[in-house]
């Protein structure tokens, strides 16, 4: 991983554009490709990025050229293009002031509570508790800022993103937002919707989660089980 804190400007061209003018950033390249923009607040969120599969490609400006537009002092350009959707995040250091590399390995994975492993294993296994006609695409899909629970497809063929909880709160509902604003980017996936699944959803989640256009779904961990009957209940 390289991280990069430089005072610099980024542009996002491709199905969106989005412009940061010049201040200070925290620029991380990863190894998987990924390349991700932080400011020094919004929490954990990135101001802008571009996931993998992606090419990183550096320009250094030469005298001649910044003569040419002396009132642009950059020194260095970033251009990173996605391989499939040709979007691109261009970058341009104007000044550099920490700028290290550090191999981390391979990282083992967020060890979910046990309930939530075993709600998304059971889940996975029968996806058509979402709906009639759905299929799974895989377990802990990868994206930049980490992997979604489910990526699935409902009976039409659209692309789904299911994130599961053991109590759906806020914060799950946000973390949902923005692994569907990743998603959506890729355009073989494009556009995903999201569900956020748990035992028990918050009220203010339910309503966050309307508000984003997300479906909230109440999983009964005994009858994903198969040792509930929910059709012969009584209440």
């Amino acid at each position: 991983m390289r991280l990069v804190v430089a005072r610099c400007s980024v542009d996002y061209t491709g199905r969106l554009t989005a412009h940061l003018p010049l201040a200070p950033r925290l620029l991380i390249v990863k190894a998987d490709g990924s390349v991700l923009v932080h400011s020094d607040g919004g929490s954990y969120k990135p101001l802008n990025w571009m996931s993998p599969p992606c090419t990183l490609t550096t320009t250094r400006r030469d005298d001649e050229e910044a003569a040419g537009d002396p009132a642009d002092e950059w020194f260095e350009q970033w251009d990173v293009v996605h391989d499939k959707s040709g979007d691109r995040l261009r970058v341009r250091l104007h000044e550099v002031f920490e700028d290290s590399s550090h191999a981390l390995g391979v990282d083992p994975g967020l060890q979910k509570d046990g309930v939530e492993a075993h709600l998304q294993a059971l889940l996975a296994e029968h996806i058509e508790t979402l709906g009639e006609g759905w299929s799974l695409v895989r377990r802990e899909y990868g994206t930049a800022i980490g992997p979604v629970d489910i990526l699935a497809r409902d009976a039409e063929g659209n692309s789904v993103a299911v994130e599961i909880k053991r109590r759906g709160e806020i914060d799950g509902v946000e973390q949902l937002s923005r692994y569907l604003e990743l998603l959506n980017r890729d355009p073989l996936l494009a556009p995903v919707r999201g569900i956020f699944a748990a035992q028990m959803i918050k009220p203010q989640a339910r309503v966050l989660a309307g508000d984003r256009g997300i479906d909230c779904v109440t999983l009964d961990y005994d009858a994903l089980r198969g040792i509930d009957d929910i059709e012969s209940r009584l209440f």
